[in-house]
């Protein structure tokens, strides 16, 4: 008897939960989950949807989400193209299409962007933005680079780092290497993070300029390591590809 009560203890635990899942609407994964796991789903399942709740606090919150996303990863992905495909307004056809992109599911995020790009919103910057990150994920340079382009045209005064930044790698994509050089030049030393640097002097590298190309990561790593902390942590990435150029 004890034993069957040990055995049954953590879908005692859990029933309370799956209850708690379907009546608030929370994914069916949880309940699949606190089935096979019990024991850990359950926490799992407290840890995700119920603390936050209860919390409300911001470190709690991105924990929260990171874990929901490891445990089930296309959950964003299916809520954004509930959402699209029922009001269909523009912002919830441009969160659906950011997450597409950021699955890698490029050409459906181009096309959702194009469906956005009508009437009012044909020319807005955002939304042609992503379109052209969406186009250039998807392996079409040249399309990314005319659709920035129809942007700098349609909104001269939309200054975005990202946009020129993308516009620099359509080029050099395209393999028009001296305007993609001079596109990066411009960045270097604007661009908020590394990357543009970098690229710039990874260009410079792949066309003979070694020396410019040292010069350039020398420059990035010295301001980089008179920069705070958080800076040198979030640009990690961008600054270790530096070091590797010297």
């Amino acid at each position: 008897m004890t034993y069957l009560l040990y055995a049954a203890l953590p879908y005692i635990v859990s029933l309370p939960l799956i209850i708690h899942c379907i009546k608030t609407g929370r994914s069916w994964i949880w309940v699949f989950v606190m089935l096979f796991l019990p024991l850990l789903g359950a926490l799992a399942y407290t840890a995700v949807e119920i603390l936050p709740e209860l919390v409300r606090g911001r470190t709690g919150h991105r924990a929260a989400r990171g874990l929901k996303k490891a445990i089930d990863p296309f959950g964003d992905l299916r809520r954004f193209q509930q959402e699209a495909e029922l009001t269909g307004n523009v912002a919830n056809r441009q969160r659906y299409a950011d997450e597409l992109a950021r699955h890698g599911r490029y050409a459906e995020s181009a096309e959702q962007y194009r469906q956005t790009l009508t009437g009012l919103y044909e020319h807005d910057p955002n939304l042609m933005l992503g379109l052209a990150r969406a186009q250039f994920g998807n392996g079409e340079a040249s399309a990314a680079r005319a659709t920035l382009e129809a942007l700098m045209h349609h909104n001269p005064q939309f200054n975005s780092p990202e946009r020129h930044l993308l516009y620099a790698r359509a080029l050099e994509a395209e393999g028009s290497v001296q305007p993609a050089l001079e596109e990066y030049r411009t960045l270097a030393h604007a661009y908020p993070g590394a990357e543009a640097a970098v690229r710039y002097a990874q260009l410079l590298e792949r066309q003979g300029q070694r020396e410019e190309a040292r010069k350039v990561a020398r420059e990035l790593l010295e301001q980089a390591r008179l920069a705070p902390s958080h800076y040198r942590r979030a640009q990690r990435t961008w600054l270790d590809e530096a070091a590797r150029l010297l």
